[in-house]
């Protein structure tokens, strides 16, 4: 049983005592020195004993601190009241932990003493009590903001998302409350609208999971970047192939949130579609010549890097060229296809890898929210094994979030083949390392992406999985 000396006066004192004393597992003893009677809790319990005295007297503490006290919190109306009494005590006692209820920002050099800044705790309450703002345990752990708390919006990333298929590295999720209950999560959880969850982990990894969590729909190509790059080689294209790729690029950048549209041009010929492309610079629109004869890769490296790149637009042949390039730049890659944009009837998900699929179905509801288009979930299933039941339903959640329309195809025939005499869709292409292997003789594969990329007529766009 360790001994507490209590110096107390005021109204904090009355409210940190009556709490004190309804702590029922509290098996301390405590010696509480107090001014007047109205700061003495109503109840007296028996590990409890009561001195009335002026505890800045150096005569009376010292009578007092003649017991030896494990700690020692003063919490006194003044800050004269709060010095005097501090002072008498180290005259007694240099080494024992002292704790000061701290109203008046006091600068005392001492290892031994915990000033505890009330206002500062005052301030970190009511920032708590704000919209949109982490609460990080404060007494908790090291207190540094390794322990967060915080609600997670309608429209989150992280709406309708199981657990286990948010990758977790360097941070986990401890536990959710969901109405008043607690919930210890498994990786069947499924996260909802307005949960309050607790995480836990790095505090710079945490601070970037805040953001993504708030982060509504509505922003890609954010998280990945701002702008939207257009990579065209005119020694490899034709005027028309030109047109196509710049017209379609600048109808998503109208259609989607990006700042900026970047046109990088490699092996410039000075002819009439030169001028043409030159011709597009504007307040939203760069266009970069690139003259010298540099590697391709290192530029295209450069410019991602530097202009904060969200999307890359390519057409069929220099996706093929440059596929793994694109692949380590883990941005997304739009490959437009031989109709036009204004053909697009719908999105279109082919998938067996749902785990993967989960994350990044925001990103995907994100792209159809800003196109206008409504979704074709192809459930390939010919096994019957319903392994595509739990992401079937999260992307039926998502839908009714956001209003999109979502229809389930469930086929035991492979979809790959129904879509094969079609190029009016954009489909959602997981950028797996399969991708970059895949070749004339992927047609013998059973891997949906790898079999999803001989879909060379169709706009795709390819998602990067390596997602925090």
């Amino acid at each position: 049983m360790k001994k507490i000396l209590i110096l107390a006066d005021g109204i904090v004192a009355k409210q940190f005592l009556n709490k004190l004393v309804d702590l029922s597992s509290n098996k301390n003893r405590y010696y509480v020195v107090y001014y007047h009677e109205k700061t003495l809790p109503s109840k007296r319990p028996d590990n409890f004993r009561f001195f009335n005295f002026d505890p800045t007297s150096y005569s009376k503490i010292s009578t007092v601190l003649e017991e030896e006290f494990y700690q020692i919190t003063i919490a006194m109306s003044t800050k004269m009241d709060t010095e005097e009494s501090y002072k008498n005590i180290r005259r007694v006692n240099k080494d024992v932990q002292i704790v000061i209820l701290d109203k008046w920002n006091m600068q005392i050099e001492d290892e031994d003493l915990f000033l505890l800044n009330a206002n500062e705790i005052l301030a970190n309450r009511l920032i708590d009590y704000l919209p949109d703002i982490p609460i990080i345990a404060q007494n908790i752990g090291l207190g540094i903001g390794e322990v967060m708390e915080l609600k997670v919006p309608f429209g989150s990333a992280y709406v309708y998302r199981h657990v286990g298929s948010i990758e977790q590295k360097h941070w986990r999720i401890a536990a959710i409350y969901r109405k008043g209950r607690l919930i210890l999560p498994t990786p069947e959880t499924m996260i909802r609208p307005n949960d309050l969850i607790v995480i836990i982990g790095e505090p710079s990894v945490l601070k970037s999971i805040y953001k993504s969590i708030k982060r509504e729909l509505g922003q890609f190509p954010m998280p990945f970047g701002n702008n939207i790059y257009l990579l065209i080689d005119m020694l490899e294209m034709s005027d028309s192939e030109m047109d196509r790729l710049i017209n379609d690029a600048m109808l998503f950048h109208s259609k989607l949130k990006s700042k900026k549209l970047i046109i990088r041009v490699i092996n410039p010929t000075y002819n009439k579609m030169y001028d043409k492309i030159k011709s597009y610079r504007s307040s939203h629109i760069e266009v970069f010549f690139e003259y010298k004869d540099l590697e391709i890769k290192d530029l295209v490296k450069k410019d991602c890097q530097h202009s904060d790149i969200g999307l890359i637009i390519v057409n069929n042949k220099v996706l093929e060229n440059y596929k793994r390039l694109f692949y380590t730049l883990k941005l997304p890659v739009l490959k437009i296809g031989l109709s036009s944009f204004h053909k697009i009837k719908e999105g279109v998900i082919i998938t067996d890898m749902p785990k993967i699929l989960e994350n990044v179905s925001s990103i995907i509801f994100d792209v159809l929210t800003q196109l206008g288009l409504d979704l074709i979930f192809y459930d390939f299933d010919p096994d019957n094994s319903g392994k595509n039941r739990n992401l079937i339903e999260h992307f039926e959640n998502l839908s009714q979030i956001f209003k999109q329309n979502i229809k389930i195809k469930t086929s035991k025939t492979n979809p790959v083949r129904e879509l094969k005499s079609r190029n009016d869709y954009l489909q959602f292409v997981l950028f797996t390392e399969d991708i970059i292997e895949a070749d004339i003789f992927s047609i013998f594969s059973k891997k949906m992406d790898e079999l999803s990329y001989m879909l060379k007529d169709a706009y795709q766009l390819f998602l990067p999985i390596d997602l925090a």
